[in-house]
């Protein structure tokens, strides 16, 4: 069964200690983190990377500044390393897709052997739609990994040829969502009253109100929720990459829980919201991690050799399938709701996901 090495890494690792225990499987290899800037988890997960003599770290991001800021730093602490900027708007297919292409266009880059997918945005206000048609936090925290994952697999599966077994592996940053949400696959626009959605689809209306959100179900759009369902996609497009890539390939996803941070990915956030978070802090709900910390766990999931193909178990008197496909606090959990790592429902979100993107993968 996987598992990991190490049963004392928990909530307080440091990314960085994670790094050096694991060191052997980052010297010499390619990383591609998205989402980075200094304020974020993103570049303390890129930081850990780097202090273990990476051929290559490529962070990619929205701003260019932010980026170019986020190297100045690495090359400080690891001049020796080489590092790539790749400009990427998540939100939006167009850009998703040029980001790729110029990553599928670097001659002098021709494999990628660990992918952290760990960009996002969380509680914004009002529903967004985007310029492809659909729900923001959904298209930008899921759709555009799906799609670059995708579109830049021809790099992925070039290092899988040269790696054991297991070792190429892709990364999607979740969050606690999964433990407590379900797909909303008959609305994922939110488009659909919550009371008026199928009953198995419906949210935690308690836990939507202990985010400061009022009146939830009569209303179509949560903020939180949205980002739920982004978060309980990112699980299950793990579970998808693992039946198309494991076996033939030998690249494996698993789907991290980085922890509560700071950062700026509620800086959306009305004050109702802003102030039920600082509540939830002083009832002790959760405790803030260090950003450090917060890159623990993505990479135990991306470098820790006894980490394997999730256990797939439609049998379990819980429901639950793929255990081991969700990590946090360094270690695996089977804490994600069942239909959070269903390989039915990984299907369905795959297909669902091909639809919007007007492309069918196979590999």
């Amino acid at each position: 069964m996987t598992a990991t090495t190490h049963a004392s890494f928990g909530e307080n690792t440091e990314g960085l200690e994670v790094a050096k225990a694991f060191g052997e499987n980052i010297r010499g290899k390619t990383i591609l983190v998205t989402g980075v800037n200094r304020a974020g988890v993103g570049f303390t997960t890129a930081q850990a990377f780097a202090s273990q003599a990476p051929a290559r770290v490529i962070i990619s991001g929205r701003t260019p500044s932010k980026l170019q800021e986020s190297i100045d730093a690495l090359k400080q602490d690891y001049p020796d390393v080489e590092y790539r900027t790749l400009q990427m708007d998540l939100a939006s297919q167009k850009g998703v897709r040029a980001a790729a292409a110029e990553l599928l266009s670097w001659s002098d880059v021709p494999a990628v052997d660990i992918v952290v997918n760990n960009a996002g945005i969380m509680n914004l206000p009002e529903r967004t739609i985007n310029e492809d048609g659909l729900e923001m936090t959904w298209a930008t925290n899921h759709l555009g990994h799906f799609l670059f994952t995708c579109l830049i697999m021809p790099k992925i599966l070039k290092a899988a040829g040269q790696n054991p077994k297991g070792a190429t592996r892709i990364i999607n940053v979740t969050s606690g969502s999964p433990i407590m949400a379900v797909p909303r696959f008959s609305d994922v626009n939110f488009e659909t009253v919550n009371k008026d959605l199928p009953e198995e689809e419906q949210p935690m209306y308690q836990l939507l109100e202990a985010w400061g959100y009022t009146d939830t179900q009569n209303k179509a759009y949560v903020g939180i929720e949205a980002y739920n369902q982004s978060k309980v996609a990112n699980v299950l497009f793990s579970v998808g990459l693992n039946h198309r890539l494991f076996e033939r390939h030998g690249i494996l996803s698993l789907a991290v829980h980085p922890g509560v941070l700071k950062t700026e990915l509620s800086r959306a956030a009305v004050p109702e919201v802003t102030a039920a978070i600082k509540k939830m802090f002083e009832q002790k709900v959760f405790t803030w991690r260090s950003q450090g910390a917060g890159a623990s766990t993505s990479l135990t999931a991306a470098t820790d050799p006894k980490l394997s193909l999730p256990v797939t178990d439609p049998g379990r008197e819980d429901g639950k399938e793929n255990v081991g496909v969700f990590l946090m606090d360094c270690q695996i959990t089977d804490k994600a709701r069942a239909p959070s790592t269903s390989s039915a429902n990984a299907e369905k979100l795959w297909e669902i996901s091909e639809g919007y993107v007007k492309e069918k993968f196979a590999w």
